[in-house]
Formats: C-alpha cells, sequence, structure tokens
C-alpha cells in the first residue's frame, strides 16, 4: 500500500536522489526509453513523474526537434532540478498529479513515465486519465522495477536494513519502487482502463556506482525510506547510513560498486 511518505520527496532529498541514484538506476533505463520513443513519430508527449528531468533530458535528445513535451511532477522540489537539467526549448515544466491530469481529451500523441507508476494509490484512476489524454492510437510507455530480489544493490541495503531493524524493517524498497511487478496484474489494470496492444519486457541493465558509500547515502537519504528509518531512529540516520555502506561494501566491494538491475517495460496503445 502506498503511504503519504512514499511520495515525499522534499528538503534535501532531490539532490541526493540525483546526485547519487541517477546514475546507478536511472540514466541506463532513461537511454531505454528515449530509443523506444525515438522510433515512434508523436508531435506531442506528456511525461508524468519526471523526476529531476534525467529521463525527459534524454527524450528532448532523441525525439524530433519539433516535437513537444510537456514534463509534469507532483513535486515543484523535483521539478526545479528538472528545469536546471533541461533546457531544450521544446520541453515545458509543468506541476500535475498523475492521478488527476489537468489536460483536455487527446491532448498527447504519447505518454512515457519512468519509475513513476508504482507510487500512485490509485492506479486505475491514473491509467483510466492517462487513457483519456491520450489520442486515438496514442503510445503509453512506463518502466516499473522488477521484484526486488533481480536487483542485487537494492537488495542488500534493503537486506542490511532488516538486520538494523529485525524488529520493524523498513519495507519502503520492497512495498513501493518494487512493489508493482506482476506482469499479469499490469495487463490486466491497463486493459480495464481501455489499453490494448499491450506489452511487458522484461530489461536487465548494468547498474553502477563510484562507491558503496554513494549507494548507502543515495537510498537511506535520497529517497522516501529516510522517513521510514529516522522514524524508527530519530538521530541514527548517519549509523545506518555507514552500516549500510559496509554491507554493500562486504558485498560488491569498496569502490566501484556493479551488479545488474531489472525492470519491467511496459507498452501500450
Amino acid at each position: 500500500m502506498v503511504r503519504m511518505s512514499d511520495r515525499d520527496f522534499a528538503g534535501s532529498i532531490p539532490e541526493i536522489y540525483d546526485r547519487c541514484l541517477g546514475p546507478l538506476l536511472f540514466r541506463p533505463y532513461a537511454e531505454d526509453l528515449a530509443g523506444r520513443l525515438a522510433v515512434r513519430p508523436a508531435d506531442r508527449l506528456l511525461e508524468l513523474a519526471a523526476g529531476t528531468g534525467i529521463a525527459t533530458a534524454e527524450v528532448a535528445r532523441a525525439v524530433s526537434p519539433g516535437a513537444r513535451i510537456v514534463a509534469t511532477d507532483l513535486q515543484q522540489a523535483m521539478l526545479d532540478m528538472a528545469a536546471r537539467r533541461v533546457r531544450a526549448g521544446q520541453v515545458r515544466f509543468r506541476t500535475a498529479d498523475a492521478q488527476e491530469l489537468p489536460f483536455g481529451d487527446g491532448s498527447f500523441d504519447a505518454l512515457f513515465c519512468q519509475f513513476g507508476v508504482m507510487f500512485l494509490p490509485d492506479k486505475d484512476r491514473a491509467y483510466r486519465g492517462m487513457r483519456r489524454v491520450l489520442a486515438g492510437g496514442g503510445t503509453l510507455i512506463f518502466s516499473v522495477w522488477d521484484r526486488i530480489e533481480t536487483s542485487p544493490i537494492v537488495a542488500a541495503v534493503a537486506d542490511a536494513l532488516a538486520r538494523r531493524f529485525p524488529d520493524d524493517p523498513p519495507r519502503f524498497m520492497s512495498r513501493v519502487p518494487h512493489g508493482y511487478h506482476d506482469p499479469a496484474a499490469i495487463r490486466e489494470d491497463l486493459g480495464a482502463a481501455g489499453f490494448t496492444e499491450i506489452t511487458v519486457e522484461s530489461v536487465t541493465l548494468p547498474s553502477t556506482a563510484p562507491s558503496a558509500r554513494e549507494v548507502a547515502v543515495g537510498f537511506c537519504q535520497g529517497t522516501p525510506l529516510r522517513h521510514e528509518i529516522v522514524a524508527r531512529d530519530a538521530t541514527g540516520l548517519p549509523a545506518v547510513t555507514e552500516a549500510v555502506t559496509q554491507a554493500v561494501a562486504d558485498r560488491f566491494g569498496e569502490a566501484p560498486v556493479a551488479a545488474t538491475m531489472t525492470a519491467l517495460v511496459v507498452t501500450a496503445r
């Protein structure tokens, strides 16, 4: 179940998230997403959960110069960072809730979302809204993480936190980012909202970071996982970060850190 705190990317979180987790998790799939959109003619594109603009930048470089992209996110702090990253004139940023899209029917030819669908409490409502704002024959492409076990670095972080808090482990990573990974359920949800030609593809890519500490800081301090840690130990964030650093280093080495990660890339019309 998605909680309010699971969608809270405020304070110092956006900067840490972008710096530490952008290269580790998001840039490889942003490049993959951009390549998929580049071969699908679309003049009007809508991005949901744009975050700090990692996918926005890749897509803007890949699509036709005449295409127009509206990049949205629920958090203004994330969009502020995205606007600093993406200077392309074809991109416009707007704060919007993906479950209540403020756009007219059939406004876009393509809609894309990188690792944001998992955070939506009411996916049926969100999918129906996406279907509404897409023109007939329009394309929806989004990515979600597969089971946490298929991303060993993330699993190592979760295991370290479970050892640190054995009576009440922080479960944000498995509950939300890695909590929507059943292809059959995804197809059923999209079909109920009126989408057709639904494909769910498993995509495994490299996941690398300059150091184990960068990984630990990224997850413990640059995601809503931070809220769960502080709720269990109000002053323990630095110590927990160090414990996670050591756990990642024990498994992957101190520097650099390298493994693979797996996501599901979903396409529908």
